[in-house]
């Protein structure tokens, strides 16, 4: 048996909380892991040279305005697909080794797509308007996009964890054991 898995088996054996805390403590090192992958994918996606073509095309849709002064489309673009993709690894480490979830995939994919689509919209809202934000404190372009989307990670993260625990309730050694 792994480390990580008699950490797991420890932690059960101490009670709920105990077993909450320590899924806490490994939701932690996964959204690090996903917030890696988010700003890797951010600060690189823009150098490709279609996308920095668009950074000087305006877009404006329903709730999402993203003037040329903050990036424009490519920023939208940009911006989202490094989300998309962070959860998209968040989903299938938490469920693997963070909740050690048995749970249906084919279940508990479409749930977590909805509730990441709506973050991701909120997001996606929220990540230029804070970008604007810090641009008019002298904050710097580069410094800006990379404080607001913290904060919006940060918002993700505390949100995500107590739905990802209502849908990765059922463990392995339970789903074993029937």
């Amino acid at each position: 048996m792994s480390k990580l898995k008699n950490i797991d088996k420890q932690a059960s054996e101490k009670g709920s909380l105990i077993k909450t805390i320590w899924q806490f403590v490994k939701f932690i090192v996964v959204s690090l892991l996903a917030m890696i992958v988010q700003f890797a994918l951010l600060n690189t996606l823009q150098l490709i040279p279609a996308i920095k073509d668009l950074w000087d095309v305006p877009f404006e849709a329903w709730v999402f305005v993203y003037p040329v002064a903050i990036g424009g489309l490519g920023y939208f673009i940009v911006s989202n697909v490094a989300n998309i993709v962070a959860q998209i690894v968040a989903f299938f480490v938490n469920k693997e080794k963070t909740f050690n979830s048995s749970a249906n995939t084919a279940v508990t994919l479409p749930i977590y797509i909805v509730f990441t689509i709506a973050l991701i919209v909120f997001s996606a809202w929220l990540n230029p308007t804070l970008k604007d934000l810090f641009v008019n404190w002298n904050v710097g372009e580069v410094a800006a996009k990379n404080i607001a989307t913290m904060i919006c990670s940060a918002v993700q993260f505390f949100l995500y964890f107590p739905v990802d625990k209502i849908l990765f309730h059922k463990e392995k050694e339970e789903k074993e054991a029937e």
